[in-house]
């Protein structure tokens, strides 16, 4: 039996096209049919939700200073708002290609010394059982 179609009045109350939203959804192995008042239903909340998003990040951004809202704006709100912290990894904050290797090098050399001072703590232990079994 094929799922009722959606109307035209109700294909207008979304501006995201139904049709992707349908092949996401079915990318998913749990699902097998989509009923399309539960499409709609995922189309129209996903709308608000970036609208809310937008909303908040031009609000709270400096967006405001230049009647624009820009992707720091967004990546800003996903890092300070708990609301949206889930998106920090979707959204995260825009970082030169020289600053990023920086802190890859950095990170590396902390790798380094952090594994040295392991070595150096495993040497003493050695020791203090070495001392302890010759006593």
């Amino acid at each position: 039996m094929a799922a009722p179609r959606l109307s035209g009045t109700e294909n207008r109350l979304v501006s995201l096209p139904l049709s992707r939203i349908r092949v996401i959804m079915k990318s998913s192995p749990e699902v097998s049919s989509i009923n399309q008042d539960a499409l709609f239903l995922t189309a129209k909340a996903t709308e608000l939700f970036v609208q809310y998003l937008a909303t908040y990040s031009y609000k709270h951004g400096r967006g405001k200073e230049k009647n624009a809202l820009t992707y720091t704006d967004l990546s800003h709100t996903a890092e300070e708002c708990e609301t949206f912290q889930f998106l920090a990894d979707i959204l995260p904050k825009k970082i030169l290609a020289s600053k990023y290797l920086k802190m890859l090098e950095k990170e590396k050399r902390d790798g380094e010394v952090r594994e040295d001072d392991e070595g150096e703590e495993e040497e003493d232990e050695d020791k203090a059982v070495g001392d302890s079994v010759g006593s």
